[in-house]
């Protein structure tokens, strides 16, 4: 398989998965619903979120516009960079990493630009996708749909500790989707693999 055709096929693969169970869980739970995937560590938590990864917000009434034709511009200069890359016949597992990147961020991009166009809202109630009164929100204004929630270790600091002594903490608090491991996973293999291929494919 050729190098473009191992991209084609990653981003293509990621996105199905990305919607499917963005889709799945705005059609089948309601905004703050969970369950349990494996014991008390690995649970499916609906939450949407306004911004970037990992539910973290962009805020303001012109934020969410600008952060999705960000993720545009970002995914066409990734797109035009892979390409070049591809050309020097970078390593395929370099491929997969920056694909992965791609993915994660055409898959976010579906979400904000459509989602408030085709779902209703999921306060409350469960989602109608192509409800007949229309969308919760307009074009580039519709929320990222969260689901995965890793609550790893939970417990209070020791007393004996100065100024979070006794404190509730709780490791690892984000809820995040397929995209956000994606581009999570990408950078990661990038960084410990393939950092030296970059390097000399810039010079």
């Amino acid at each position: 398989m050729s190098k473009r055709k191992i991209a084609i096929f990653v981003v293509f693969l990621i996105l199905v998965i990305d919607q499917v169970s963005k889709i799945w869980v705005k059609t089948h739970m309601s905004l703050g619903d969970e369950f349990h995937v494996f014991g008390n560590w690995f649970l499916i938590h609906f939450v949407e979120n306004n911004g970037m990864a990992f539910g973290l917000e962009f805020a303001g009434k012109y934020g969410k516009p600008f952060l999705t034709v960000f993720r545009v511009i970002a995914s066409i200069a990734i797109i035009v960079y892979l390409n070049k890359l591809i050309k020097k016949g970078i390593p395929n597992g370099a491929v997969i990493s920056i694909s992965l990147i791609l993915a994660g961020a055409m898959g976010n991009i579906i979400d904000c630009a459509f989602y408030g166009m085709i779902f209703d809202h999921s306060f409350g109630q469960v989602a109608t996708m192509f409800p007949a009164g229309g969308g919760y929100e307009t074009f580039l204004h519709g929320k990222v749909v969260d689901m995965l929630y890793f609550p790893l270790l939970e417990g209070n600091f020791p007393s004996w500790l100065p100024r979070i002594g006794g404190q509730h903490f709780l490791f690892f608090s984000p809820v995040f989707n397929i995209a956000d491991s994606a581009i999570s996973v990408g950078i990661a293999i990038l960084l410990l693999f393939y950092r030296k291929t970059f390097e000399e494919s810039a010079q």
